[in-house]
């Protein structure tokens, strides 16, 4: 079952997460981080970055948001996932 709030708060954090430059990732890749949020419906959630090679390494970066009502509902959280490709 999909929730709206999660999914809406999931793909603003996806687009922002866009903004960093391959060039700028790729000198940490892998990372990740979570940070503690506010909902657009205003519930308390934890969001979840992690950049990881797409594939092989210097190669294209995933980025992977995961948006969740705290660690025991990790499972019924939204997910969304974008490329940040490499410039050849």
């Amino acid at each position: 079952m999909s929730d709206p709030d999660l999914e809406a708060m999931a793909a603003d954090e996806l687009s922002r997460a866009m903004t960093l430059t391959w060039r700028d990732l790729s000198k940490v890749v892998p990372w990740g981080d979570t940070f503690e949020g506010i909902s657009p419906g205003g519930r308390d959630v934890e969001v979840e970055r992690n950049y990881l090679w797409a594939g092989d390494p210097d190669g294209d970066i995933l980025c992977e948001v995961a948006v969740y009502g705290g660690q025991t509902r990790y499972d019924q959280g939204a997910r969304v996932r974008g490329v940040i490709y490499r410039k050849r």
